[in-house]
């Protein structure tokens, strides 16, 4: 009855999520901003020999596709972002203990394996949290202006992909577990990327705005230079302002995205892409065609992880409880020490007779 309530349940939903799934821009709209769960292997053999197959990309989820992957026999099979300890691992067949294989659902799927790829389950919150994609997009455009392409070149360069992973509406620890729907009814269904913001004060220096930390629902716009001093903010007081964006002169250029070449000077422009540029990339969404609220929203990596930490707990607690049963069966049938004394063989002289009690030899 269970079983079968939980997968009429598991069913039932898939169905509809299938129904309602969009598959137009699997982009910046993929199934994970959609509420989708896809399971990235299991339902073929991963070697290709009858099937395609397992989702194997590369370490920034950018090139993914099914492919046959080979079997790694050695030490490096136990590396939980390789494919090749998947395949071993089904072919042989070896599975850890119940418990054992539910903590590490959870730990593969919040933490990211080659299991849980982010293409199919979107980044986990750790990416974010060490600017890992970041990272990945300031070395691609430094590469490519050694190799003599101008500024704006080499970030027209960045995949929209790579820059939409770079985006803390796609953290998983960003949105509240008590928020329901998809990713995309809290911010919108992303619709572009707008490029990549640079900001300069009247002196002509190049700055940055802070990123907001995961676990923060606000936090103070300030700009700093290539140092970390602080240049320019967006103050909570305006009358003891010395760093405005108006005081210090802050515009900010546009390279690559739709606004690719673009300059814009006037204060409140500048200020709105700053408040922006604190989230990472800087998108368009489209909020109207899904009544999207604006609150962020976790995404099926962060309910997979959340739900089955919720089945670990009670199946924990199911398991005290059945431990204490067995252990303490006799107090719950109302048998105590008085009974178990009178049945204990040799402790009377006549079974069940308290007048042949036996005294011990002192």
């Amino acid at each position: 009855m269970h079983t079968a309530l939980v997968a009429g349940w598991a069913g039932s939903m898939a169905l509809y999520e299938l129904a309602v799934f969009d598959p137009s821009d699997p982009v910046l709209n993929p199934m994970w901003r959609q509420g989708l769960l896809c399971f990235g292997f299991g339902a073929f053999h991963v070697t290709g020999l009858f099937g395609p197959g397992i989702w194997v990309s590369d370490a920034y989820g950018v090139t993914g596709k099914v492919q046959p992957v080979a079997p790694a026999w050695g030490a490096d099979g136990f590396n939980p972002f390789n494919p090749g300890g998947i395949a071993a691992h089904h072919i042989a067949a070896v599975r850890p203990p119940q418990r054992l294989y539910r903590a590490l659902r959870m730990g593969t799927m919040w933490y990211g394996a080659a299991a849980t790829p982010i293409e199919l389950f979107g980044p986990t919150r750790y990416q974010w949290d060490s600017g890992y994609f970041q990272q990945e997009i300031e070395r691609q455009v430094e590469t490519s202006v050694s190799e003599g392409l101008s500024e704006s070149q080499a970030w027209s360069r960045i995949p929209d992909k790579l820059a939409f992973y770079d985006y803390i509406g796609n953290n998983p620890a960003k949105g509240g577990l008590f928020r329901s729907g998809p990713m995309d009814k809290g911010d919108g269904i992303a619709e572009a990327w707008l490029g990549h913001p640079i900001f300069r004060d009247k002196e002509g220096r190049e700055l940055t705005v802070r990123r907001m930390p995961a676990f923060f629902e606000t936090f103070p716009v300030i700009l700093v230079d290539k140092d970390g001093i602080i240049r320019a903010d967006i103050p909570f007081r305006r009358a003891e302002s010395k760093y405005s964006i108006e005081q210090v002169g802050v515009t900010v250029d546009f390279y690559g995205g739709k606004l690719n070449g673009q300059t814009f000077k006037d204060a409140p422009t500048v200020k709105k892409f700053a408040r922006k540029a604190q989230l990472g990339e800087v998108f368009e969404f489209d909020r109207a065609s899904l009544e999207s609220d604006g609150v962020f929203r976790s995404s099926p990596r962060g309910w997979y992880t959340f739900g089955h930490a919720n089945f670990a707990l009670l199946f924990f607690l199911g398991h005290l409880w059945h431990g204490g049963r067995t252990i303490f069966r006799d107090v719950f049938t109302g048998i105590g020490a008085e009974v178990t004394e009178q049945v204990e063989f040799g402790a009377f002289q006549k079974l069940g007779d308290k007048t042949t009690k036996k005294q011990g030899a002192v």
